[in-house]
């Protein structure tokens, strides 16, 4: 028998404090996977909301995009997460958000545009450790599919629930170790931010 919503409401995993808070934004995927008690996310984290007035809905300050993350059902942290982040710096605010919900076993992956192409690094923060790379696919989808050494083409007849639980499963294991930096070693080798809006059609 397959589980139903009812069963995992996302208010039973650690990504139920995210939802409530409206940091999981523009959903391409939220519901459960094909794993039982599994919850899963494909969207926008946001990261900073801008002053409101009243019910004013106004649209996040800072995100990070291309999210994909999984939590189960009863369990407080969130095992796996990744992003694309514009700036390393805001690795900061990811952390912040999450807050609690990161592990020291977790496996968390943030793909920063400002980063050297032909370095990966691993970064302590706030009791976890994440892996840090530059974005050189174009999308989080396809950095994951190289770096976890996963054929497209497999994953291709699967939905967005199983290629969610797919790359999940895969990242879990995950434990190969790039250089160790403090996030401060990663703000002082950090280039310059790009204009997200530059070379968009006007």
């Amino acid at each position: 028998m397959s589980l139903t919503i009812e069963q995992t409401p996302i208010e039973k995993t650690a990504l139920g404090r995210l939802d409530k808070g409206r940091h999981l934004q523009n959903p391409v995927f939220k519901g459960l996977t094909h794993k039982p008690g599994r919850f899963g996310f494909r969207g926008e984290l946001a990261l900073r909301f801008s002053a409101q007035l009243a019910d004013e809905a106004r649209p996040p300050e800072l995100t990070c995009d291309q999210v994909m993350a999984i939590a189960l059902t009863g369990e407080t942290t969130i095992p796996f997460f990744a992003g694309y982040l514009l700036s390393f710096e805001h690795l900061k605010d990811v952390a912040e958000v999450l807050g609690s919900a990161l592990t020291a076993g977790g496996k968390y992956f943030l793909f920063c545009n400002n980063m050297d192409l032909s370095k990966k690094y691993q970064v302590p923060y706030k009791g976890a450790m994440f892996y840090v790379l530059p974005l050189d696919e174009g999308t989080v989808y396809n950095e994951l599919l190289e770096l976890l050494y996963l054929e497209k083409n497999d994953l291709k007849k699967l939905d967005t629930a199983g290629k969610l639980d797919a790359i999940a499963d895969t990242a879990l294991k995950y434990d190969i170790t790039f250089d160790t930096i403090t996030y401060a070693e990663g703000l002082s080798l950090m280039g310059p931010v790009r204009n997200p809006n530059e070379n968009r059609p006007v």
